[in-house]
């Protein structure tokens, strides 16, 4: 092996290019299983970020299902999730562009079974007994009217496009994961109202199903205003368990006798923020047995639970990661990942252990020469607590940088801000530490996987809680000798862009920063945003208008003249959560403060970006903006643009 190049951090030349970044990956997710075949969806940014499902027949060959133009995802929430089922090989999906359901029988093209486009689906279920589905239902008619949430029963026997529905459970802010018993005679759901998000108080209801399928003697059975409830299975002989956080960890509990009894009380997290519909972080392989993924001090598990004899087996698999949990007799399907292992669908023999990779998301295998593997890393945070985050340091093994020079440093601060970052395998994150970056994923007050005291730390803190942190872990590198305190960068996206700018606006530690269709103003993000997040910030910050005060003075938007950092802000034009005009304001404001600057906005992107065209320009951008800011040359040939008041 000849001896690694000298050469500045920065300018390190890496295989892992914004080309091949976005050409060789994809997204997988929501797995379904039915009989021998397993289902999920893949999302393409080369297909414009279309979503499509996916089936694996028992011989094992793949089938697309969904043609295009067709888009399998819900705008319930805006952030979707649940948008497929399939019941005895019959798909039922949500179609983006109309968001109206469709059914796709074997071998033939999908009709539309719902009529309203203005009406959103998702989380459906298959009743068999009664030929119908049950789902999540959000109207959108009532005009000057937040939209109306509402489980509704969609029957499947009154021909195509006719039906929007007959509601059966109504009257709450919000609904979520409709489970039938196995019997078919019991329906338990999730409901929660403003100003509470599901991570701060749900309750779990459950009805009797009369011979007409409606919903009787209604009652409550779990949760509450302060208590968060996550992922309602029934057990296959009929007992109702569920995910909560009554301890101050999510544990999993079973219903007896309506009674809630733990299971397995522990220091981890069997539950996560339900940002989107069907989650699964458990099945089970036997009415006492439980397949369950958990979360001790940011790293994940998959692990058996013996629910009689209250005994968990950790399996020992080579993952740091695991979502999606699914069980069919002796198989377990999920996907999983490690720092060195890309997101993929994996099968496990439930009695060897034994790991079978159905389908990755990318389609190379990376040369471990040019990854950097993330170490956990705490530290004292200014409240008092200690702060988690993951540090990647830079590597490539065909270069190193000359002795006397530190290097730069990309802190990224994750969004939500109710979220968390995991040790996974993560392209955005290698782009970077194959080019001579350090890179600190901050897991700030207020992200899930350390309990319930952690979340809540950012209550009535956000903007100051999540950004000391960040400054913190960047104090703590720094006397620690290992990254240049002069070249330190912050990154983030939605609320993390937030974070992002209110570092940049409020302290003097960061020297560049990136948003990604980050929040600038508070108030007007409450004014201008959907129905779920509407009223997040009642809790975050405080309410409106009573405390009108600190949104504010937590807003950069308001302190532009504090802010002495050059910025390159992301925006996607189509998005309803955080509105362009966010970007926008903050764009001109800084601009005309002189301070250099980029705004850079994609037509047909919603909240996150999908295209790939978009993804290698974002990547490509912010390298350049970079290295005009810090002083390198990148070894890649990206294109340049304006960057406003600095000379390019």
């Amino acid at each position: 092996m000849p001896n690694p190049l000298t050469a500045p951090y920065g300018s390190w030349n890496s295989p892992l290019t914004s080309d091949r970044i976005v050409s060789e990956s994809i997204r997988l997710g929501q797995i379904t299983l039915d009989g021998d075949r397993i289902f999920w969806i893949e999302n393409r940014p080369k297909e414009g970020g279309r979503n499509t499902i996916v089936r694996r027949d028992a011989e094992g060959i793949l089938h697309d299902l969904t043609p295009a133009p067709l888009n399998v995802r819900s705008r319930v929430h805006e952030y979707g999730g649940g948008a497929y089922c399939v019941a005895d090989g019959v798909v039922y999906f949500s179609n983006f562009s109309d968001q109206r359901l469709y059914r796709q029988h074997p071998g033939k093209a999908p009709e539309p079974i719902t009529a309203d486009a203005r009406m959103c689906y998702a989380d459906g279920i298959m009743d068999q007994r009664r030929q119908r589905l049950l789902c999540i239902r959000e109207d959108h008619t009532l005009a000057d009217q937040e939209p109306q949430n509402s489980i509704v029963s969609i029957p499947l026997d009154n021909g195509s496009g006719h039906t929007c529905g007959d509601i059966l459970v109504s009257g709450n802010d919000f609904y979520a994961s409709p489970r039938l018993s196995p019997d078919g005679q019991q329906l338990a759901w999730l409901t929660w109202n403003h100003p509470n998000m599901p991570w701060d108080g749900t309750e779990l209801w459950v009805a009797d199903l009369g011979q007409d399928g409606s919903t009787q003697r209604p009652r409550c059975v779990a949760g509450g205003t302060g208590v968060s409830i996550f992922q309602p299975e029934w057990s296959p002989d009929g007992r109702l368990h569920f995910v909560s956080d009554q301890s101050g960890w999510w544990n999993l509990y079973r219903l007896d006798d309506e009674h809630a009894t733990a299971l397995y009380p522990m220091e981890a997290e069997f539950g996560e923020p339900q940002w989107v519909f069907g989650q699964r972080l458990y099945a089970f392989e036997s009415p006492d047995h439980v397949i369950c993924a958990y979360t001790q001090n940011g790293f994940w598990y998959l692990g058996r639970l013996d629910t009689a004899r209250h005994t968990l087996e950790r399996f020992d698999l080579p993952y740091t990661t695991f979502d999606d949990v699914h069980v069919e007799q002796s198989r377990i399907l999920c996907t999983a990942s490690s720092p060195a292992d890309p997101t993929s669908l994996i099968q496990i023999d439930a009695d060897s252990q034994a790991v079978t990779v159905l389908r990755r998301s990318v389609d190379f295998s990376p040369d471990p020469r040019y990854l950097s593997m993330p170490s956990a890393i705490t530290y004292p945070t200014k409240d008092g607590s200690t702060g988690h985050a993951f540090y990647y340091p830079p590597h490539n093994a065909d270069y190193q940088a000359p002795p006397s020079e530190r290097p730069p440093l990309l802190v990224k601060s994750h969004g939500g801000p109710t979220g968390a970052s995991s040790p996974t395998f993560n392209l955005m994150i290698q782009f970077w530490t194959s080019r001579g970056f350090a890179v600190l994923d901050v897991n700030y007050g207020g992200s899930t996987g350390y309990g319930k005291a952690y979340r809540e730390r950012l209550n009535g803190q956000w903007g100051i809680v999540d950004v000391d942190d960040c400054v913190s872990a960047v104090m703590a590198l720094i006397d620690r000798n290992v990254v240049d305190p002069e070249r330190v960068t912050i990154t983030g996206g939605s609320a993390g862009g937030f974070t992002t700018l209110c570092a940049l606006t409020f302290r003097d530690c960061f020297t560049a920063g990136s948003s990604y269709y980050g929040v600038s103003d508070l108030e007007a993000l409450v004014r201008d945003t959907h129905k779920f997040e509407s009223r997040y910030l009642d809790r975050l910050v405080g309410p409106l208008p009573e405390r009108k005060d600190l949104y504010d003075q937590r807003s950069p938007i308001h302190f532009t003249d504090r802010l002495s950092a050059p910025l390159i802000l992301f925006q996607g034009l189509e998005d309803k959560v955080v509105p362009p005009n966010q970007a926008e304001n903050m764009f001109n404001a800084v601009k005309a403060k002189g301070l250099p600057v980029a705004y850079i906005a994609f037509e047909g992107e919603q909240h996150g970006f999908r295209q790939a065209k978009h993804i290698k320009q974002v990547l490509d951008n912010e390298l350049y903006f970079y290295s005009k800011i810090f002083g390198f040359v990148p070894a890649d040939p990206v294109e340049a643009f304006p960057i406003a008041n600095l000379e390019t």
